[in-house]
């Protein structure tokens, strides 16, 4: 079988290529980074974004393309036609967030966020639960069969630690600096689920050729779930562990959290919700006990980055109103650039 999988470096891609390459498909990966080949995966560099790149890439025949890429509602409206023409099986990585709340355990035909919710404000953007519900609709609504649907939520990796709606520089960043992680009050009360990167794409695999996966959505999602105080009290103590000293937390209300973070709607339509799934239909193409527990692989994942730390981007903006917030401050030799230490410096002494 010839794969292509279209941004395929990221967490779960990583493991998707190994996991295909090792069965013996030949695999192809556009990559703005990396190119040649290794083994039996080959790579494509370039920007998978630009159609002049794409579309020579999508002129031939494909027997799956797995798709990493993130759309704009009208950019995937535009290529999808291309898309479902190269292949017999188009992979859409959509997400478990389109969910709206839900009393139980979340099934597949559970209902979405853009089908039920009324807030204007909320359904004139293009936000990440929106889109994604948006552009099922668009598969759906395409007059083909040979897509899949696939619906993770939460996952993670060495360079994927997620706390609520925090990535690793928004609040393993602060605590290997010894300032207070800022989390949410009402978040940390919630329950959640957590999945291995790695788990994800062995499930996304095992639907690889499976006509009687065409056409359907799938969560993949282990069976368990934690409040999110307990995945806290895991990197603390991974933390405490490793380094020898506890990180302190400031538990902040959902009012005074939002000032510090930016993502409104992704707190108010999904972390302040509980989230448990039913994922007994991923559960018929392979055995989802083997999903690796919560408890050991955040801890595994959380000790492998910490061996060797190096983050992103980190949002100086937000970092000064956490630090106006709990009274504390970062050294202005941290931020890269007059501009980040500028917006630090203003955010933080002058500006409420």
């Amino acid at each position: 079988m010839k794969i292509l999988v279209l941004g395929g470096t990221g967490a779960m891609g990583e493991h998707l290529v190994e996991i295909v390459a090792a069965s013996g498909m030949e695999t192809h990966v556009t990559s703005r980074t990396r190119s040649g080949v290794a083994g039996c995966v080959h790579y494509i560099q370039g920007n998978a974004k630009d159609d002049a790149f794409l579309a020579p890439i999508l002129a031939r025949k494909w027997d799956a393309i797995v798709d990493f890429m993130v759309y704009s509602t009208p950019a995937f409206e535009r290529r999808l036609p291309r898309l479902l023409e190269s292949t017999s099986q188009y992979f859409y990585l959509s997400s478990a967030r389109v969910y709206a709340n839900s009393p139980g355990p979340i099934t597949e035909e559970s209902p979405r966020l853009l089908d039920v919710v009324k807030d204007p404000e909320f359904l004139a953007t293009d936000e990440y639960a929106l889109a994604k519900a948006r552009q099922e609709n668009l598969l759906r609504a395409s007059g083909r069969r040979n897509w899949t649907i696939i619906r993770p939520y939460i996952t993670y990796a060495r360079e994927r630690l997620q706390l609520g709606v925090l990535e690793k520089e928004g609040w393993l960043y602060r605590a290997l600096r010894r300032r207070s992680i800022v989390f949410s009050r009402d978040i940390n009360e919630r329950v959640t689920t957590m999945t291995s990167g790695r788990d994800v794409a062995r499930a996304m695999v095992s639907l690889i050729g499976k006509t009687d996966a065409l056409s359907e959505a799938f969560h993949v999602t282990t069976s368990q779930s934690h409040g999110w105080n307990h995945i806290l009290k895991i990197y603390l103590e991974a933390i405490e562990t490793h380094l020898g000293f506890k990180p302190r937390v400031h538990l902040a209300d959902l009012a005074g959290f939002l000032r510090c973070h930016p993502s409104k709607y992704q707190v108010i339509y999904d972390r302040v919700f509980d989230r448990v799934f039913d994922n007994s239909k991923i559960g018929r193409y392979l055995d989802v006990g083997s999903f690796t527990p919560v408890d050991n692989g955040l801890r595994e994942a959380l000790c492998a980055f910490l061996s060797n730390p190096t983050f992103k981007q980190v949002d100086w903006r937000a970092e000064a109103k956490k630090d106006r917030l709990v009274r504390e401050h970062s050294s202005l030799w941290e931020p890269h650039g007059l501009k980040d230490k500028a917006r630090y410096a203003i955010r933080r002494y002058f500006w409420n």
